[in-house]
């Protein structure tokens, strides 16, 4: 199985992005609404024993509810070139918390460091030799772009198969997230 752990995003927040997505860039391959998701790490494949210690571990992780705001627009680059156009997140303690135990876990069942810098995103288009002045126009068009602070109850393990115009996510585990004190209180 091929494996990632992510934020799933509600619904109208996937809907806010989307209005975002489609309009004149060439080259750029955006994402179904259906598959927006913030990466927490990515696993990659994994035998079935592997994927049910990895489901025990996550399990077994303790992290309280939060609010999260995706804010501003930028690109990926590799080589000089835009691989990636993405909304980013605020910053957010509660969510490097979160990111920080998911990694010590995964580290425990025998998975490799992640080599990688956490860049909290989520990906709204993949992009193949796009026009620049298009994606730079979009970039300072939408670069104030501002969600409302989201509840975040939970995380997910989701598989994914790679398809020949897009990846069918499916969703694994979901894992709730303890609530604060203050939710508590509220409720």
């Amino acid at each position: 199985m091929r494996l990632f752990v992510a934020l799933d995003l509600p619904w109208t927040l996937r809907q806010r992005l989307a209005s975002l997505a489609g309009l004149g860039i060439p080259g750029a391959r955006w994402v179904p609404p259906e598959n927006y998701h913030l990466t927490l790490r990515f696993i990659g494949e994994a035998p079935r024993y592997l994927a049910e210690e990895i489901d025990h571990a996550l399990a077994a992780l303790k992290a309280r509810e939060f609010a999260l705001t995706l804010a501003g627009v930028g690109t990926f680059a590799k080589g000089g070139r835009a691989t990636a156009l993405w909304v980013g997140v605020e910053r957010n303690p509660s969510l490097d918390h979160l990111r920080g135990k998911i990694e010590t876990a995964l580290q425990r069942v025998g998975l490799e460091p992640e080599r990688r810098r956490f860049n909290p995103h989520v990906t709204l288009a993949r992009l193949d030799n796009a026009a620049e002045v298009k994606l730079a126009a979009f970039v300072q068009a939408h670069n104030l772009f501002r969600s409302e602070p989201m509840p975040m109850g939970h995380f997910t393990l989701f598989s994914s198969l790679l398809g020949k115009e897009q990846a069918v996510y499916t969703v694994e585990v979901e894992y709730a997230l303890g609530m604060t004190r203050a939710m508590t209180q509220q409720a």
